[in-house]
């Protein structure tokens, strides 16, 4: 019986495998405050919803809302919640009530208190010229990647501005999630210029601050799989 294609010629029934597996971004939709804002979310295919325990920021929600948009996620979609220097006992509390699979710290946290909560996390960076990455990356070595944002001296996050994506070391971009005024009009060219493990986007999909737009989001999901045809 002769070879089935794909198998080596040497007699051995060996799968000859070529190296044709493209990497896909993974997509976090932050900012979530409605339940029809997350069934649309996982509908489109986002890989993750954000919640913001961050009582300043217009996005936040409380715990009894947490519940019902956790309860409304599908199967493999992950629940991520955004906390910025919080009290331990908050976070704690949070996590006794809210199903998180991820944290995701966006204050001036240190690597110690990241951790001490018993589930994966990211640390968020913003970013300005003179970040080291680098150093970064290695004083948050057990994060699960770094979420990089821009930095404004006023706000902890959700600026809806760019940073400098040449910032970003190419060896650095399979541990980097991408944020920071991303939306439909420019994230295939910042996974095409920065090629990142993942993206990171709120107001660019939205219609009004914590109100999600269907069609922004169905259009940003579009230029995710534009710009990953370059990787």
């Amino acid at each position: 019986m002769p070879p089935l294609e794909g198998e080596l010629r040497s007699g051995f029934n060996i799968p000859f495998i070529k190296d044709t597996v493209t990497m896909r971004t993974r997509v976090k939709i932050c900012g979530l405050t409605r339940e029809a804002d997350v069934g649309a979310a996982a509908a489109l295919g986002t890989d993750a919803i954000g919640l913001v325990f961050y009582a300043p920021s217009p996005r936040a929600v409380a715990v009894e809302q947490a519940q019902r948009l956790c309860a409304a996620l599908p199967p493999f979609v992950t629940s991520v919640g955004l906390f910025v220097d919080a009290e331990p006992d908050q976070v704690r509390a949070t996590l006794a009530q809210v199903p998180l699979d991820l944290l995701q710290f966006h204050g001036e946290e240190p690597p110690d208190y990241c951790a001490a909560f018993g589930r994966p996390w990211i640390k968020a960076i913003r970013m300005r010229p003179g970040t080291d990455l680098r150093d970064l990356r290695a004083r948050y070595g057990a994060a699960a990647g770094l979420l990089l944002d821009a930095y404004d001296p006023a706000r902890a996050g959700g600026t809806g501005q760019c940073f400098d994506w040449d910032l970003v070391p190419s060896d650095l971009a399979p541990h980097i999630v991408l944020a920071g005024g991303l939306d439909p009009d420019n994230v295939a060219a910042a996974i095409r210029r920065v090629r990142p493990y993942g993206v990171d986007v709120s107001g660019g999909v939205e219609a009004a601050k914590g109100l999600k737009d269907r069609q922004k989001m169905a259009e940003f999901m579009k230029g995710v799989c534009d710009g990953d045809q370059s990787r």
